[in-house]
């Protein structure tokens, strides 16, 4: 579940809201179909197949979790792009992991509430919170200059680099609480839709 994979969390917001918020088919929805039987045809649907892209989706807690291997995250180009649905709202809290791997670097984007906060793999929000002591407590935020010297940060990103979205997704579970059955996500069992990046 690492490398190119982005993950969005959600809670305090239902779960098909949050998935027809992303762009998710009421069809869809209600089929629960496994991610791995989702077939990308616009099905007399009107939706562009050649855009859409898979998502797979469950609920862990109070969280609802989706999982995305297009190389973005949906809710992360939406919220950037400042469309409505996508917007954070008072009484819900959106933690969003968006590989970016058309734009690095990857980031956090965590909206509280209403306002959201971002940061770069490697670094926390800068808000001191709850989240920020958990990257820190999983070493998934890295020296930085002028605190450390420059040799000191090169060292240490040479040594742990590879392994930053381990110790980030790491973090963000140890916030959360929220565990993904990666056999699940691997053999595509999980529940899927198609979403249309804004």
């Amino acid at each position: 579940m690492l490398g190119g994979i982005s993950l969005t969390l959600a809670r305090g917001v239902a779960t098909d809201e949050f998935l027809i918020n992303l762009g998710a088919d009421l069809d869809e929805l209600s089929a629960r179909t496994p991610c791995r039987e989702l077939r990308v045809t616009d099905g007399g649907s009107g939706r562009s197949s050649s855009r859409a892209n898979r998502a797979m989706y469950g609920v862990c807690g109070e969280w609802t979790y989706v999982v995305e291997d297009w190389g973005m995250a949906t809710w992360a180009t939406g919220y950037q792009g400042k469309v409505e649905s996508m917007l954070p709202c008072k009484g819900e809290e959106i933690l969003c992991l968006t590989a970016n791997r058309f734009s690095p670097p990857a980031l956090v984007i965590h909206a509280p509430g209403e306002w959201a906060f971002r940061a770069d793999f490697g670094t926390d929000t800068g808000q001191g919170s709850d989240l920020d002591a958990a990257l820190s407590a999983a070493g998934a935020v890295f020296p930085s200059m002028p605190e450390a010297g420059e040799a000191e940060v090169v060292e240490y990103f040479e040594e742990h680099g590879e392994r930053l979205p381990e110790l980030v997704f790491a973090a963000v579970g140890a916030y959360t609480g929220v565990t993904i059955d990666e056999d699940a996500v691997r053999a595509g069992d999980l529940p899927g839709v198609l979403l249309l990046p804004a």
